[in-house]
């Protein structure tokens, strides 16, 4: 086990950045140790493993604490990097889990239905084969979701984070307002303090890497359009550090999030210019943008993040979305010329 980085954190004082561990590519998560006057805040503590377990127990060493010292956990949003631990460490301490409800939804939706016919484990495999996903691929697809589960069990009782004007939480010894915003995932809730100008930004900001935009079965019709209204609301504010939820924290919030809102609309164009007058599945547009030599787990979020676009290109009248058959075609609208 490499032991995780503990940083102080810029404008936050009793604060730390702690890279927890996770797998390739992105090789570890930013959970975040706030120190407050009634005990400790843990936010996005990580997936679940027995590494992870272990690399929590050196912080807690590091830093003079125990299980018992912690009286809140934020879970940011559902992903395993973020919401992994968050039941385990809940049993462990008895502290309460907040999230918004739409983001316990989510991971319901997720995570808490398997065996089911309505897994997203049985409905994202069927989904992406409409989209013209090789049938072959199938099998490793499913193996690769259901590991997930190990990561996320067992899974909070929650305390939902109120999504209202002027609502605060008071955690760390600080009051935060939480701003939800969608499209890497529904429900995402960020923590921003005016006074000191720090966000807690999760995932829904990120330095460096773009994050994924993912259309699930069951889940927002409309994720990137959700998520350029996120960002929209996310650069009007006043931010001297963002702290993300992978990679280091940054001091450009606004330049960054006017760079992904630009990123966005010229890989939409690319996406455009790329389907063919016949008409492409979301699979070939994917390999065309993404390549053909993607691991299972690449594959398939630049899958969702491919069919995340193609769907914004609809609901602009951009392209239209032919389903008559038994493989669903994008196709470009009289007028639209493609390259």
């Amino acid at each position: 086990m490499k032991l995780p980085e503990l940083t102080p954190c810029e404008g936050i004082d009793g604060g730390f950045q702690v890279k927890i561990s996770m797998s390739f590519p992105l090789r570890w998560v930013n959970s975040y140790v706030l120190k407050g006057q009634h005990g400790f805040t843990i936010v996005d503590p990580g997936p679940r493993n027995l590494d992870t377990e272990a690399e929590w127990a050196h912080v807690f060493q590091r830093l003079g604490m125990s299980f018992a010292d912690i009286s809140d956990i934020v879970v940011t949003h559902h992903h395993p990097d973020h919401y992994g631990l968050a039941g385990w460490m809940q049993q462990q301490s008895q502290a309460r889990v907040h999230m918004s409800a739409r983001s316990h939804q989510e991971a319901i939706m997720m995570w808490g239905g398997r065996a089911s016919t309505a897994a997203m484990e049985h409905t994202l495999p069927a989904f992406f084969v409409r989209h013209g996903f090789p049938l072959e691929q199938v099998p490793g697809l499913v193996a690769h979701m259901l590991q997930a589960y190990s990561q996320v069990n067992p899974q909070p009782e929650i305390t939902v984070i109120p999504i209202r004007e002027n609502a605060c939480l008071e955690l760390g010894g600080r009051r935060w307002q939480p701003i939800e915003t969608g499209g890497h995932a529904p429900g995402h809730v960020s923590l921003y303090e005016a006074i000191s100008g720090v966000i807690l930004c999760g995932d829904a900001v990120l330095p460096q890497i773009s994050p994924n935009i993912s259309l699930l079965p069951g889940s927002d019709a409309q994720p990137l359009q959700s998520y350029i209204d996120g960002l929209q609301r996310l650069r009007e504010l006043e931010v001297a550090w963002a702290y993300p939820g992978h990679r280091n924290p940054f001091d450009t919030f606004h330049e960054r999030t006017q760079a992904l809102l630009t990123h966005h609309e010229e890989r939409l164009e690319k996406f455009r210019q790329l389907i063919q007058p016949e008409g492409s599945t979301s699979y070939e547009l994917c390999i065309a943008v993404f390549g053909g030599k993607l691991g299972i787990h690449q594959l398939r979020f630049a899958m969702s993040e491919t069919l995340a676009h193609l769907v914004e290109l609809v609901r602009r009248d951009r392209v239209w979305m032919s389903e008559t058959g038994q493989i669903t075609h994008f196709i470009p609208l009289p007028g639209i010329v493609t390259a």
